[in-house]
């Protein structure tokens, strides 16, 4: 029996261990299956629309690669200001609208619990693609299904989280789904953009190990995957705060040589200049691998929520 059926992907904690290790055991048999068919026509009579309230690339375009890998069809409102968003419509109007014609809706809003606010006034799978600075459920779940590939598993990593923890939503939904694991997070952030107290208060109940700091360089000794992240711009009530954060942390092959030589660099993207383009070449640079896991892993979201596996 498959216990994702019908389910709204919306947050980790609402995902339990063995729901998130279907994901990624599925994750795995897509990934396999794909290199030798292009195609699993396991949705062929299924529509997805992905609902963007907010700009972006690798998730936008990776639910609607592994819809089409799965042979259902994609409606895209990438722009809802060519939406009826723009004459005044509520979120609850426009999904409430967006149900009569597809069967999953993936989604992407600024407000933290948009997607919930969603779920809740329709009957089909709503998937949330990002809300605000809280949540980013399916970028952890490839996240998660990346350091498994590249460390060959996920216990007994040491995984530092560099950069803007404050705002991030990439990391605050890897801290949840790596309570699951046997992991010592350290958490790097200027002390302007700490990890929030809920995550470490979360962190604390499960008993995960954890550290705070603000020194990238033990991080960079100690840590078996080092997560950068972005400080967002578009986070930031004023660009003089912004201006003054932004560089905190630099990855560079200078940083990557004091690392451990196996060391595994990740990023959700989109990088600034948090990750010097000399580090691309690098063994473990793993963030555009990153990226490309996540049609495997939003292909099994997307099969396993519409009961096709």
């Amino acid at each position: 029996m498959n216990p994702l059926a019908g389910k709204d992907i919306l947050d980790i904690p609402s995902l339990l261990k063995d729901e998130i290790d279907l994901i990624l055991e599925t994750s795995r048999e897509f990934e396999e299956s794909l290199t030798r068919q292009s195609h699993i026509p396991l949705l062929h009579d299924s529509i997805l629309v992905t609902l963007f309230y907010e700009p972006s690339t690798r998730t936008r375009l990776s639910f609607e690669a592994a819809m089409l890998r799965l042979g259902g069809a994609v409606v895209s409102v990438a722009e809802v200001g060519s939406s009826s968003v723009a004459k005044g419509e509520s979120l609850q109007d426009t999904v409430r609208t967006i149900e009569q014609y597809a069967d999953a809706i993936a989604m992407r809003h600024p407000l933290a619990g948009a997607a919930r606010l969603a779920a809740d006034v329709v009957g089909i799978p709503v998937i949330n693609g990002g809300d605000g600075s809280r949540n980013h459920p399916t970028q952890a779940l490839l996240d998660l299904y990346t350091i498994r590939k590249e460390r060959g598993g996920i216990h007994h990593q040491t995984v530092a989280m560099v950069g803007d923890l404050k705002y991030g939503r990439t990391t605050h939904s890897l801290a949840e789904a790596l309570t699951h694991y046997d992991v010592h997070l350290l958490l790097v952030s200027p002390p302007d953009l700490p990890m929030p107290d809920e995550i470490k208060d979360e962190l604390r109940r499960t008993g995960a190990s954890f550290e705070e700091t603000s020194d990238i360089e033990r991080a960079a000794r100690e840590a078996d995957v080092i997560y950068v992240t972005r400080i967002q711009r578009e986070r930031f009530a004023s660009s003089e705060e912004y201006e003054r954060l932004r560089g905190t942390y630099r990855v560079d092959m200078a940083l990557v040589e004091r690392s451990r030589p196996d060391v595994t660099i990740m990023h959700p993207l989109p990088r600034v200049d948090e990750i010097a383009a000399e580090v691309d070449g690098f063994k473990g640079a793993a963030y555009f691998r990153q990226a490309r896991n996540g049609v495997y892993v939003r292909m099994a979201i997307l099969a396993l929520v519409l009961n096709a596996v």
